[in-house]
């Protein structure tokens, strides 16, 4: 049973106020709230096993590099990876990717070689491969947007028979809401001969995700968007290309043996991780799927459509501007970007936080889209997840109706 009032429970935030008004969390695309059950797995880390990993042999070092594996275990089962040796931990999607741009990237591309990426994409998944393109003279390509709201397939055919080695694409619009048919995209670029790296960020805290299904030969994704701790990221590899791949961080753990003038790296997944990793992250975030895990992803899933086709009933009847998909909920994620006539989204969100709504304005780090294709100096944006209610959405069109008596003098 999905029960928001009993989630809500879990979460001490939820419980607190924001300029005295009881906080509705509305901004969860950007981050998610942290149930007490992750709070208190970090807090048990510092309290009572709190050690280096993979270095000591006695008993705390050896209980956190257990608890450290196992999250591993737990992501790769999270996201059907066959194998905690397809998870390389980072700081964050972002990192992620970066990474496969400096060190895939590296040794697969040269000059005159074509990436592909879209036009919806946020800007972790476009500046890594500006500069690699600035680095190797690699021609960047952007598939086109239908109706500001879609993948033009028609587009990304034209664009996919130039042989890009690599297509690179959110799986869900952090704007737009987009959900996009990772299978299909993966199939088709594969069928080109092009290997794909899905941006993950806003699809695998909300819906089940199966990277054997799909079959992308990279998903990045963070932990801090899906209940878990910031500062902990995941790159899942197929295991054939990580093995080939260099590691781009040198010292530390990443290392099998080293003389003065040679070294030889570690196994998979540590020949990624340099250093001393984010230890209470990665417990964190093993905490964070177990409560996913409980609710079950297609019931987490079932929860944000509802939701969704609520605010977006509300919003359509506060006579509000909606970017992107409005009635195809099989394709939209519980993301919204929207703006109000003769009121900049700023302004917006500050009436809001007035109320104690927490919202998200500007470009979302996804400027190219909201700036040259929704002609937009910003946009304003509500995000859902476990905890929201269509209480909470009411609260916001009052919000609204606020924002519009005080700024346009409307009654």
């Amino acid at each position: 049973m999905f029960d928001v009032d009993e989630i809500r429970k879990d979460f001490p935030i939820l419980q607190t106020k924001m300029n005295g008004k009881p906080l509705v969390y509305l901004d969860s695309a950007a981050t998610s709230q942290k149930p007490i059950q992750v709070i208190q797995a970090i807090v048990d880390y510092y309290k009572t096993f709190n050690a280096n990993i993979h270095r000591g042999i006695y008993a705390i070092s050896e209980k956190a590099t257990e608890a450290y594996t196992e999250s591993k275990e737990k992501v790769a089962k999270f996201i059907n990876a066959g194998s905690y040796r397809n998870i390389v931990y980072y700081r964050s999607t972002t990192e992620a990717i970066n990474i496969v741009a400096r060190s895939w990237g590296e040794q697969n591309l040269k000059q005159g070689d074509h990436v592909l990426i879209t036009e919806m994409e946020h800007h972790s998944n476009m500046v890594p491969w500006q500069m690699l393109a600035r680095r190797k003279g690699v021609v960047l390509d952007y598939v086109k947007l239908k109706g500001s709201a879609y993948i033009d397939m028609d587009d990304l055919n034209e664009k996919l028979s130039l042989k890009p080695k690599l297509v690179a694409f959110t799986h869900v619009s952090n704007v737009l809401g987009t959900i996009n048919d990772a299978k299909q995209i993966t199939k088709m670029a594969h069928e080109e001969g092009a290997t794909v790296l899905i941006d993950g960020a806003q699809s695998v805290p909300h819906m089940p995700i199966d990277v054997k299904s799909i079959d992308c030969d990279f998903l990045a994704f963070s932990g801090h968007k899906m209940l878990g701790p910031a500062g902990i990221g995941v790159l899942y590899g197929k295991e054939d290309i990580l093995e080939k791949m260099e590691p781009v961080l040198g010292g530390g753990d990443m290392i099998r043996t080293v003389s003065f003038y040679s070294c030889s790296w570690n196994e998979l997944p540590w020949k990624f991780e340099a250093g001393t990793q984010n230890i209470e992250g990665g417990i964190g975030l093993g905490a964070a799927i177990d409560y996913l895990n409980k609710l079950g992803m297609n019931a987490v899933r079932e929860h944000e459509r509802k939701l969704t086709s609520y605010a977006l009933k509300r919003l359509d009847e506060a006579n509000v501007k909606v970017y992107g998909i409005k009635t195809d909920l099989d394709h939209k994620a519980g993301v919204i970007s929207f703006n109000v006539e003769g009121i900049h989204a700023h302004d917006l969100a500050q009436i809001f936080d007035s109320e104690g709504i927490a919202i998200r304005s500007g470009h979302h780090c996804a400027m190219p889209l909201v700036n040259e294709l929704l002609k937009e100096p910003a946009v304003a944006r509500m995000s859902f997840y476990i905890y929201n209610k269509e209480e909470e959405v009411d609260k916001a069109i009052e919000a609204v109706e606020k924002a519009r008596r005080l700024l346009l003098r409307k009654k």
